[in-house]
């Protein structure tokens, strides 16, 4: 009777529960580690939306294209993820992207119109938009004041051209202390590419016009950097995460590379660091930075639209926090309150205004895979520059169809 009545009385106490609203669950992948960015927005967003559940894996950011190819085609791919900004014409090319413009339109929260041009172009497509922009970002040069003053350099006048960075490169290696005057990503992947175009740029060419005089002068200045012993022969290998950490350490007296370096940099850098614009060919050269970042994409095949779509329009509401808390730059004006890292983020805003897209095209990773090679085959000896840029024309003429 006692066992009757406990099991009487536990139906009741179930009967009484009410029904709770159905989870669903969202797979998200990222570039990022615990504790960045996406981790940090899936944990915040399950709180308040305690109905969905975000599932966060990490990948390596030169994997991604290849391991989301695979995911689609064995049906495991993740609701939500994040792409480098000229992935997305060549995922949305493919019917691999959710069209986001019908549930944006219905939107109070993301405006378009808003959203600065540079990274709305990288996520609209054929009159969609195939992403939303988690942020922006630009690279440029980071030196440290405390070896400029020590070479009997001017830190409040940092190198403005080429001439005058390669002077100061020179000035700054110390061979004996194992410092050398500058690094910078040469490595064969879209990092080497994303830190070669402005160069490519400023000289007067571009992603789809390789093979100009300036482009040559450009890369010859790059290989002169590391045969010289100004740059480190790992320049060739390392993307710029670790090419910065070199210059965090005081193995390298200048960095080039973008704000997401900040955060850490504020930690581990124990001199007077500093931010200036990349030098231009010429002091009356035009400008040009690369446009970077990523952006939070939804794949066509999700069969939980609505909840990827809140999850993203969350991540687009806090754009206000990632400069100070993830070292991006906004991807529309916001109101930074007491940015950090005040001098250095007005430059990188300085910088904005020059950053140019990769792209975009649908074929990019082929375009890029062009120029990559052209940086590999003339800093390792195997071709001059201007076969180098040649052939990588030829390559990059056949993808445009010219």
């Amino acid at each position: 009777m006692i066992i009757q009545r406990l099991l009487t009385s536990a139906a009741f106490a179930v009967a009484a529960v009410p029904a709770l609203a159905e989870t669903v669950t969202i797979d998200l992948w990222t570039i990022d580690r615990p504790g960045e960015y996406h981790y940090v927005m899936a944990e915040e967003f399950m709180k308040a939306n305690p109905d969905i559940i975000v599932n966060v894996r990490s990948v390596q950011f030169e994997d991604m294209v290849n391991d989301l190819a695979r995911a689609v085609s064995t049906g495991d791919a993740p609701d939500v993820t994040y792409i480098d900004n000229p992935e997305v014409a060549l995922f949305a090319s493919r019917g691999l992207l959710l069209d986001m413009k019908p549930m944006i339109d219905k939107s109070s929260v993301i405006k378009p119109d808003q959203i600065y041009p540079g990274p709305l172009a990288s996520v609209t497509y054929e009159g969609g938009i195939y992403g939303i922009p988690r942020g922006a970002n630009t690279i440029a040069l980071y030196y440290n004041a405390d070896m400029y003053k020590a070479a009997g350099l001017d830190p409040d006048n940092p190198p403005k051209t080429w001439d005058e960075l390669y002077a100061a490169a020179k000035a700054l290696t110390k061979p004996e202390e194992n410092i050398y005057g500058l690094a910078f990503s040469a490595v064969g992947t879209e990092e080497g590419t994303f830190q070669f175009l402005p160069w490519l740029q400023m000289a007067g060419g571009d992603f789809n016009n390789v093979n100009t005089p300036g482009a040559v002068t450009a890369l010859n200045l790059w290989k002169q950097f590391i045969d010289e012993g100004l740059a480190s022969p790992d320049t060739l290998i390392r993307g710029q995460w670790d090419s910065t950490g070199t210059f965090n350490a005081g193995s390298a007296a200048m960095s080039i590379s973008g704000p997401w370096e900040l955060p850490r940099m504020s930690e581990e850098a124990k001199f007077d660091y500093r931010v200036a614009l990349l030098p231009a060919p010429s002091a009356d050269a035009p400008r040009a930075s690369a446009l970077g970042e990523g952006d939070n994409v939804i794949l066509a095949n999700t069969d939980q639209p609505e909840a990827a779509f809140k999850f993203v329009e969350y991540m687009y509401s806090q754009m206000p926090r990632v400069w100070n808390e993830f070292g991006y730059m906004p991807a529309y004006p916001v109101d930074v309150a007491d940015p950090k890292h005040a001098a250095a983020y007005a430059v990188f805003v300085e910088s904005m205004k020059y950053a140019r897209n990769r792209g975009p095209h649908a074929e990019w990773p082929k375009i890029s895979k062009a120029v990559q090679d052209a940086i590999q085959s003339t800093l390792t000896g195997q071709a001059p520059a201007e076969q180098a840029l040649a052939d990588a024309q030829a390559k990059i003429d056949g993808v445009l169809g010219q």
